[in-house]
C-alpha cells in the first residue's frame, strides 16, 4: 500500500506539471498570433488550476510518504522532462544541445530521487 501512495504521489506531480506546462504553452502559442484571443485564457486557467491541484495533492502525499527532498526532485526533474516533450509536439521545433543536456540529466535526476 504504501509503494502505491508513492507512485500516486510522483504520478500526481507529473501530471500536475504536464497540465501547468501545457496550459501555458497552449496560451502563448495564442497569443504569439497576431491579435491573440482573450476568450482562451478561461479554459487555460482552469487547466492550470487542476496541475495545481494535483500539485498541491502529490506534494502532501509525497511528503506524508517521501522525504520533501526526494519530491522537490521529482518535480523539478518533471519539469524538465515534461517541458521539452511538449515543446516540441505542440511547436515542432527541435531542441538545442542544452535542452537535450539538461532533459538527460533531469531524467537521471528524477530516477536517482526516486530508487537511491
Amino acid at each position: 500500500m504504501n509503494l502505491i501512495l508513492k507512485i500516486v504521489a510522483v504520478a500526481a506531480i507529473f501530471l500536475g506539471e504536464a497540465l501547468s506546462i501545457f496550459a501555458e504553452l497552449i496560451a502563448s502559442r495564442q497569443f504569439g498570433k497576431a491579435g491573440g484571443d482573450l476568450a482562451m485564457l478561461l479554459p487555460m486557467f482552469l487547466l492550470i488550476s487542476f496541475g495545481g491541484i494535483l500539485l498541491v495533492f502529490g506534494y502532501a502525499l509525497g511528503y506524508m510518504r517521501l522525504n520533501i527532498w526526494i519530491i522537490v526532485a521529482i518535480s523539478v526533474g518533471a519539469i524538465l522532462i515534461v517541458e521539452p516533450i511538449l515543446t516540441l509536439l505542440l511547436f515542432r521545433e527541435v531542441p538545442t544541445t542544452g535542452s537535450l543536456i539538461g532533459l538527460m540529466f533531469g531524467a537521471i535526476g528524477t530516477l536517482a530521487a526516486i530508487f537511491l
